[in-house]
C-alpha cells in the first residue's frame, strides 16, 4: 500500500513540475526561436539561438517525456541547466522572494532533479530499464 501511494505521489510531482515547464515552453514556442533568442540576447544568455532551441525543445517535448517518465535523469539535468540559466540571467538580481524573485525557479529545478532520479514505478524508465534490472538482481540473490 505504501509503495503505491509513493508511486502516485511521484507521478503527481512529475506532472506538476512538467506542467509549469510545458506552459513556459509554449510561451517560448509562440514567440518562436527568433523571438526567444532576442529575449535571451537582451538578458545576456550566451549563444542565444542555441539556448532558445534547447529550452523550447526541453520545455515542450521534455515535459511530455517527464510526465511519461521516460529518460527522467536526462530531462531533470536539462531542467536544472534551464533553471540555473533563468536564475542567473533574470531572477537573481530580484532576490529570493517578491516580484521576479527566484524562489519558483529554484524549487522547480531542485524538484525536477529529485524526481528525475527517483521517478517511481509509474514511469516508462521503470518499465523499460529498472524492472528488468530488479528481476535480474532478485534472480542472482536467490542463487
Amino acid at each position: 500500500m505504501h509503495t503505491r501511494v509513493k508511486d502516485i505521489a511521484l507521478l503527481l510531482g512529475r506532472i506538476g513540475v512538467a506542467v509549469v515547464f510545458f506552459a513556459h515552453g509554449l510561451q517560448k514556442w509562440d514567440s518562436g526561436v527568433g523571438g526567444t533568442a532576442d529575449y535571451f540576447t537582451q538578458v545576456g544568455v550566451p549563444l542565444p539561438t542555441i539556448a532558445a532551441v534547447f529550452v523550447i525543445v526541453l520545455e515542450v517535448f521534455g515535459s511530455i517525456s517527464f510526465v511519461a517518465g521516460f529518460l527522467l535523469p536526462l530531462i531533470a539535468v536539462g531542467y536544472v541547466v534551464d533553471t540555473a540559466g533563468a536564475l542567473l540571467s533574470v531572477h537573481a538580481p530580484n532576490g529570493l522572494t517578491g516580484t521576479g524573485g527566484y524562489e519558483l525557479v529554484l524549487v522547480l529545478g531542485l524538484a525536477a532533479l529529485a524526481l528525475g532520479f527517483n521517478g517511481g514505478r509509474l514511469s516508462l524508465d521503470h518499465v523499460l530499464f529498472w524492472r528488468k534490472r530488479e528481476a535480474r538482481q532478485a534472480e542472482l540473490a536467490s542463487v
